[in-house]
């Protein structure tokens, strides 16, 4: 039996939070005019930091026992729950307290940061530097997630644990520590390989590296308003693309990469979908976009936004408010599969819709083949072939039936909240939920504060994985209650 404690790794994660938000402040010698919103960043980052170490030094630690893998499981969610609850609040306090955004739209803009979404609340045309600089440093660290910065830090008994639990399925070298370190060095080269290739396709310093930063988390914040679209450029396309398909790809597959096994990496089932999809959906997008823009312009919108839309990134080229309806179709598609499981990004994930594929297949295969017929079906991941057991197949299904089941309720509600039609709502909670940062119109600046309330509870459940926010809510509840019913007999 092994004694666990979680109040000594919430504080670390908290102090790490508020050294986060006090990160933007290290941009105000470039822009001195800015000044004047450091004292919010100072403030929130400080009091969490200082939150984070009277939890750390005088918290009552509640020890508890167990053998049991699961219980233990359990409040590892409920660590990582915690302390991305603790970072969407605190995340929220600059852009509340300068008066820059009401608090529901605060609210919303640090959720759509730290998941790595992308849609907003802000007018970026109005926005300074510093909180443009900031949200986009949200986004970059939420792609990596907060207990995977811990890890890289500082490691302790639990981490695997939590490790696992905030999304992070791969351990990519024996150690842990080695783990994230290696992944954040992937991530700091990336970001630096990226924003000279923004610079030498004519893009300033400050949005290469925001851009560069957003398209490598797969988050989509852009500092103009119209998001790639603005520069007009072939170039900076192409250039967005490879960062977010670099985003989009697990990070084992990287590191496969990067150590020059590209054969390897190129067998890898995840890999080879991703890039069938693109063929089968940029062609069909192409020639559905060819009678209002053209065959060329067809082709080339269709390649970014299907590559913007299944990496759930959110950039844009254009808007979608005049797309007919087949192509609007495709784009929600996309968005619903997503990215790379173990990568940045959002969505069902690529390799679930495949083994959902699969054992379609498999499926049809036994009411067509005789019954002595053996199959056994397999996959190929980074690390090799692996067999697609009956476990393996139980939790496909599972997640994939409740994602479908929260993408159609919150479609639903977003009709009741914004008054839009179901094509719309479809599209934008696809994107909410998947972690994309697309927009059909629905989100902006004049946005009413239930269908932004809609949109974030659709992020969160995106981002962590939907299981996890719900058996924490349930432990959380079934915890409530237990500490009522001994109030009620204290009293007694």
């Amino acid at each position: 039996m092994a004694k666990m404690k979680d109040c000594s790794n919430r504080g670390k994660l908290m102090v790490m939070i508020g050294l986060l938000v006090i990160a933007p402040v290290a941009i105000l010698p470039f822009y001195p005019q800015d000044i004047g919103y450091a004292i919010y960043f100072l403030l929130t980052g400080l009091l969490s930091i200082l939150a984070g170490g009277l939890v750390c030094a005088f918290g009552k630690r509640e020890a508890y026992f167990s053998s049991d893998r699961l219980t233990a499981q359990r409040h590892s969610n409920n660590t990582v729950l915690f302390t991305w609850f603790w970072g969407i609040a605190v995340g929220a306090m600059p852009f509340f307290l300068s008066g820059q955004l009401r608090f529901v739209q605060s609210l919303f803009e640090s959720v759509s940061g730290w998941t790595t979404t992308g849609l907003s609340a802000m007018d970026v045309t109005k926005t300074s530097h510093i909180f443009l600089f900031y949200r986009s440093f949200m986004q970059y660290c939420g792609g990596l997630g907060f207990v995977m910065m811990m890890v890289m830090l500082v490691s302790g008994k639990r981490s695997m644990d939590l490790f696992n639990a905030e999304g992070h399925p791969d351990k990519l070298m024996p150690n842990l520590k080695q783990t994230a370190q290696t992944i954040f060095e992937m991530y700091i080269i990336f970001l630096v390989v990226g924003t000279t290739a923004y610079m030498v396709c004519g893009m300033p310093l400050f949005d290469s590296l925001c851009h560069a930063m957003c398209s490598l988390s797969t988050g989509g914040f852009s500092t103009k308003l119209s998001s790639i679209g603005e520069y007009y450029s072939l170039s900076i396309e192409i250039v967005t693309i490879v960062l977010m398909l670099i985003g989009t790809t697990n990070f084992a597959v990287l590191l496969l990469l990067l150590r020059g096994k590209w054969r390897q990496a190129a067998k890898v089932s995840e890999v080879r979908f991703l890039f069938l999809l693109l063929l089968l959906f940029v062609p069909l997008m192409a020639l559905s976009l060819s009678d209002s823009m053209g065959l060329g312009a067809g082709l080339r919108h269709a390649l970014f936004n299907a590559a913007s839309a299944l990496s759930t990134t959110g950039y844009a080229t254009t808007s979608y408010e005049s797309w007919p309806s087949f192509a609007i179709g495709l784009m929600i598609l996309l968005m619903l599969i997503g990215g790379g499981i173990g990568s940045t990004a959002g969505g069902l994930k690529l390799t679930r819709v495949y083994l959902i594929l699969r054992l379609i297949g498999q499926n049809m295969k036994r009411k067509l083949l005789p019954q002595r017929c053996v199959d056994v079906p397999t996959y190929v991941k980074a690390q090799g072939r692996t067999k697609i057991d009956e476990e393996l197949c139980s939790d496909t299904v599972g997640f994939v039936g409740c994602y479908l089941l929260l993408f159609l309720a919150g479609a639903l509600l977003l009709t009741v909240t914004s008054g839009c039609s179901l094509e719309k709502a479809m599209f934008e909670f696809a994107s909410a939920l998947g972690t994309v940062g697309l927009s059909i119109g629905l989100t902006g600046p004049a946005t009413n504060n239930a269908t932004l309330v809609v949109e974030m509870i659709g992020m969160i459940l995106g981002r962590l994985e939907i299981f996890i926010v719900l058996t924490g809510a349930y432990y959380g509840l079934h915890e409530t209650r237990s500490l009522a019913r001994k109030l009620l007999r204290a009293r007694r």
